[in-house]
């Protein structure tokens, strides 16, 4: 089920009417593609930001209401402000059952704990933290999920071990690496003669100052 959102028209497009929706609690979006014209709008920014803290904000569609009528969307950019992290600007795309949309899927993990190879010391070596997908707009996928529980050190799981729609066409080739449990990091063997010889050795005595400097 779609998430729906209220939105109002965005009559003025001004630096100074900006700033003062922005002063109200709004951001400003814009609406476009399916090959009709571009609508701007204001977008509650507590609503977004509400959005866009659960999970899959980018694969998930949306019913943005304007004036009674709801547009069918995903979306498509967010713009943030580089020091503040504050949402500046949103750009929603037009979908319609017959549109192919171009999408990067997260990758996500589950059963860390229990991986085998994680126990005995092997490191979780995430390759491909999305992957970029082609794909109905009712075959959208909120995210691949990976079982970790029986993987082993030096196991791999590359693209063609993933579970996905016929639909959906990766851009990644099939023996792409997605993540591998690589093996804990030896630590450089010691000399222990060398050791015990740099033990032995005296420290040097500081040098006195030449008399009169």
């Amino acid at each position: 089920m779609n998430t729906t959102l209220k939105v109002t028209a965005r009559e003025k497009t001004g630096k100074g009417a900006i700033r003062s929706n922005r002063l109200q609690g709004f951001i400003p979006a814009v609406i476009y593609g399916d090959k009709k014209a571009p609508v701007m709008i204001n977008l509650e920014e507590k609503a977004l930001v509400m959005e866009m803290q659960r999970a899959g904000f980018g694969t998930r569609q949306f019913d943005l209401e304007l004036d009674g009528k709801k547009h069918h969307v995903i979306c498509q950019d967010v713009q943030f402000h580089p020091v503040s992290d504050r949402p500046l600007h949103v750009d929603f795309l037009r979908i319609s059952k017959d549109s192919v949309l171009t999408l990067n899927i997260p990758v996500h993990v589950k059963n860390e704990e229990e991986c085998a190879g994680i126990k005995l010391g092997g490191i979780l070596n995430l390759v491909h933290r999305e992957i970029e997908v082609s794909c109905p707009a009712s075959k959208i996928i909120d995210s691949f999920v990976i079982d970790l529980e029986k993987l082993n050190v030096g196991d791999v799981v590359t693209l063609a071990d993933i579970d996905m729609p016929k639909e959906v066409v990766p851009s990644l080739d099939a023996d792409e690496t997605i993540l591998s449990i690589t093996p804990p990091q030896a630590s450089a063997p010691v000399d222990e003669e060398t050791s015990e010889e740099a033990s032995e050795k005296p420290a040097e005595a500081p040098k006195e100052e030449a008399e009169g400097k």
